[in-house]
């Protein structure tokens, strides 16, 4: 369920960054009853930008597959490794 509090309580900082930290949901923050603002920690806004990141490199892909741009993972490899693995190591 998410947290919602009033603006107001943005003077408790200490109690606001506990409730901030202890949950990997954002706060909400409202100001006469409106939503106004987002509060969340820094460990669920970095994983949070990590999955928007993942989903939006996902999605180029799946755009791509479906346009047919795309090698085959075999030959590609093959390709790297007389590249860069030098025999006789």
């Amino acid at each position: 369920m998410p947290k919602i509090i009033p603006i107001s309580d943005l003077r408790n900082t200490n109690e606001l960054s506990e409730m901030v930290c202890e949950s990997s949901e954002p706060v909400y923050i409202t100001k006469n009853g409106y939503g106004s603002m987002v509060i969340m920690s820094m460990e669920a806004y970095e994983e949070r930008m990590s999955l928007l990141d993942l989903y939006s490199k996902i999605a180029v892909a799946e755009d791509q597959y479906k346009n047919g741009e795309y090698k085959d993972a075999k030959e590609v490899l093959e390709r790297l490794r007389k590249k860069y693995v030098r025999e006789n190591i």
